[in-house]
Formats: structure tokens, C-alpha cells, sequence
């Protein structure tokens, strides 16, 4: 198994950036936990299902919105899309509509998100200008 990066630099799982790669497919496994790690601190709760069967292909994430939505969420080489209304729920006809992003999609059904991602980066924002004076 071949990892692209180089001994010296840090390996932090990020959905956009690293992958752990076997062959030609991505470990979405992997992936998901780390959608889970870059969003967790926006949502009510999220996990990486352990009901439903994820494959080196195929992941399944439950997410809690702010606004007490439940969502299961399954995650492909093609990106993420809604397949319930519960955790651990998979209706596969529900939606065909793929987010390439896990930002993206929660943009689209949390307004809470949005407010909270907003607000993170605010509050960034001021911790740089303020180690700055």
C-alpha cells in the first residue's frame, strides 16, 4: 500500500486533501470519519454508522442538525447524498442529488450550520487580528 506524502509531513486526514488509497479506490471509511472530524463542531452530533455495512467504496455518516433534523448520509467516490430521514435509514430512490462537499451540503440543509460555520470563522478571524497587536 502506497501513502502520496512524505515521511516529514504530518498525516491528518482531511476529505478534500489525503486518502488513504488501495489500488484505485478511496477507503471511505477513512473519509468518513475524517467528514465527521471537519464538521462536528457545526452540527448537534454526527457519526460514522456502525449498523449499516461500510465498504472500502461506500460509507454511511448520521447527522443531527441544529435544527434537531436527523439525516443519514452515505458517501461515495461521487460525493455525499441523503438516503434517509433517520439514522442508519437507507432508502436508495430518495435522492440522486450528490454534494461534492460536506460543506456544501449541510449549507443546503442546516441553516444552523451556516450560522455556526460563520461564527467559527469569526471567531478565528479575531483570535488572529488580536495575536496580532
Amino acid at each position: 500500500m502506497e501513502i502520496d506524502c512524505q515521511p516529514e509531513e504530518p498525516i491528518v486526514p482531511s476529505f478534500d486533501e489525503d486518502c488513504v488509497e488501495l489500488g484505485d479506490v478511496k477507503d471511505m471509511r477513512l473519509e468518513a470519519e475524517a467528514v465527521v472530524n471537519d464538521v462536528l463542531f457545526a452540527v448537534t452530533q454526527m457519526h460514522v454508522s456502525q449498523s449499516l455495512n461500510s465498504e472500502l467504496d461506500v460509507a454511511y455518516i448520521n447527522v443531527e442538525t441544529r435544527e434537531g433534523n436527523l439525516y443519514c448520509l452515505e458517501l461515495t467516490e461521487a460525493g455525499l447524498r441523503v438516503v434517509g430521514y433517520a439514522f442508519d435509514q437507507v432508502d436508495e430512490d430518495l435522492s440522486d442529488q450528490y454534494y461534492e462537499t460536506v460543506y456544501s451540503l449541510l449549507d443546503t440543509l442546516s441553516p444552523g450550520y451556516t450560522e455556526a460555520f460563520g461564527n467559527a470563522l469569526l471567531q478565528r478571524l479575531e483570535n488572529l487580528k488580536q495575536s496580532g497587536r
